[in-house]
């Protein structure tokens, strides 16, 4: 009996070891932004349902991430003034300052490299969308079949949304592996099985001790 729980206690650590080495999936895609007062904040619509006014500034931003609350932000301050400065108001159109961020090499697919980050001012139409704000300024776009936004000025050229494991995304820091890391999820490990082995030790020494003192 006692070798049994020694038995199902090391598959429990080996089984929590492995969890803890297992990569965490994230998805390469352009995320989308709105700019509110200093600070981006993720928008809860696609760009083709979204009808910025006159003034607005919104952001694009290519990258590897989970999810929205660990979405990368458009890099750069610049902000509406200084996008459409050389860009005036005009009768029956409306201006959209769109900031532009490809990302960086970690985050592209393989075999690419990201275009610089850039600025564009689209004067569209009072009804226009996001959507084709961009369309104005940043040609071709590319959508998949669900209407998902996969490419910006042809960038990248192929994919849209891939999972990709944090292992195969370089940008991801990894700590140093040195014996002083505390955080090295492996110590905890090694230091289960090394109880479970000297738990396995106990139970063998005292079935041992049993059976001499039967005899």
């Amino acid at each position: 009996m006692t070798r049994r729980v020694v038995l199902f206690l090391l598959s429990a650590f080996l089984l929590i070891g492995t969890a803890g080495q297992a990569q965490a999936a994230g998805y390469r895609y352009w995320s989308f932004w709105d700019r509110d007062g200093g600070k981006w904040v993720y928008a809860t619509q696609g760009p083709s349902l979204v009808r910025p006014s006159d003034g607005d500034v919104q952001g694009f931003r290519f990258a590897v991430s989970e999810n929205s609350g660990d979405a990368a932000q458009p890099r750069g301050t610049a902000d509406f003034a200084s996008i459409c400065a050389k860009t005036p108001a005009k009768d029956g159109s409306k201006r959209v300052a769109l900031v532009l961020d490809f990302g960086t090499g970690p985050d592209a697919p393989s075999g690419e490299t990201p275009p610089a980050p850039r600025t564009a001012c689209a004067r569209v139409s009072p009804d226009a969308t996001t959507a084709d704000a961009l369309a104005a300024v940043a040609d071709p776009l590319r959508y998949n079949t669900n209407a998902l936004l996969c490419g910006i000025a042809g960038y990248p050229k192929s994919g849209c949304g891939e999972q990709v494991s944090q292992k195969q995304n370089s940008s991801a820091t990894a700590a140093p592996e040195t014996a002083e890391n505390d955080d090295d999820p492996s110590l905890g490990l090694y230091a289960g099985i090394a109880l479970v082995a000297a738990l396995a030790a106990a139970a063998t020494r005292q079935a041992r001790r049993r059976r001499n003192a039967t005899r």
